[in-house]
């Protein structure tokens, strides 16, 4: 019998229930990190078994590769998958120690002259990567890799001297946004939700939600999304909708929505698993394996912002 990595005191979901849907999909479907991760989010499973399976990962330099994130392939470290082993560590309460010293040396290694980190790392030439994802000789520093990253370290009260210049560049590139795309959006949200100086963050983030009010990166009626653009090198229909800015009710992004507003797009996304008890990945599909993988991580994802908002998943 396979193990689950349940605790035996661990009731099962009901039969109808999203959850259910959704734990099927993932043993069928998942790398074994994700199906950890379910296991810890929704069945009592232990933090050390995703620690175990996030391992695979990591590089003698304390970054992570291995496609990690999926749309970047091959064994080298990258800003963007260490940001995801953030997002894992952040999740299961692991965040903090040796572990995340060795990730903030490879974060000093790969910096730009302006102490921030570039989204895509040139060690990535020659190795199958997204058609959408630039690979340059000398990256600029991007908001998009190093938000996340420095918001989930403040999260956990990590100290390190690599945060002192990268959170000056976030706090400059977030107050100087004249205009911006949602990815980078939630990037800034990442960071702001959890920056120490609150009335600062609290300011910046009014800003950027009028920001993305008026640029209409968020789609407010799921009913219309003919009449809401898409991103510039946004794949057709890849919309994003409030619960994407605010995936907890205490994030600073709830203010930019109404309850109305917020209501519609938490149906919207409970709305979206499919039969197969997954949630679809809604940009650019450019490999087979790649849509695989990140399905069970959009899906784990989806479970978290509902219930997080108080949604019953089962």
């Amino acid at each position: 019998m396979a193990e689950t990595g349940a605790s035996p005191s661990s009731p099962p979901p009901l039969a109808s229930s999203p959850l259910f849907r959704a734990e099927h999909f993932v043993w069928l479907t998942a790398r074994v990190l994700e199906q950890r991760l379910f296991a810890h989010h929704f069945l009592n499973g232990g933090a050390d078994p995703v620690e175990t399976a996030l391992d695979a990962y990591r590089n003698e330099d304390g970054g992570y590769g291995h496609a990690l994130e999926p749309d970047l392939r091959g064994p080298v470290s990258q800003p963007l998958h260490t940001a995801r082993a953030l997002r894992v560590l952040d999740s299961v309460g692991r965040c903090g120690g040796a572990r995340v010293e060795r990730v903030c040396r490879y974060l000093t290694s790969v910096s730009t002259a302006d102490g921030a980190l570039p989204a895509v790392h040139p060690g990535q030439r020659g190795y199958p990567t997204a058609p959408f994802v630039p690979i340059l000789d000398d990256p600029p520093s991007d908001l998009l890799a190093t938000g996340p990253v420095v918001g989930l370290l403040h999260r956990n009260e990590v100290w390190h001297a690599w945060l002192f210049r990268a959170t000056d560049f976030c706090w400059q590139r977030i107050e100087s946004l004249r205009a911006t795309h949602p990815y980078e959006a939630e990037a800034a949200v990442t960071f702001l939700d959890a920056v120490p100086d609150r009335p600062r963050a609290q300011a910046a983030a009014e800003r950027l939600g009028r920001l993305v009010r008026e640029q209409r990166l968020a789609a407010l009626d799921p009913a219309g999304l003919e009449s809401w653009p898409v991103a510039p090198g946004y794949a057709p229909g890849e919309h994003h909708f409030p619960h994407d800015f605010a995936r907890t009710p205490n994030s600073l992004a709830r203010a930019w929505f109404t309850d109305q507003e917020m209501n519609r797009s938490l149906d919207f996304l409970a709305g979206r698993q499919q039969q197969d008890g997954g949630w679809p990945v809604t940009w650019r599909q450019w490999a087979p394996g790649t849509a695989l993988e990140a399905r069970p991580m959009v899906t784990i994802e989806a479970l978290r912002t509902l219930r997080a908002h108080g949604r019953a998943i089962g």
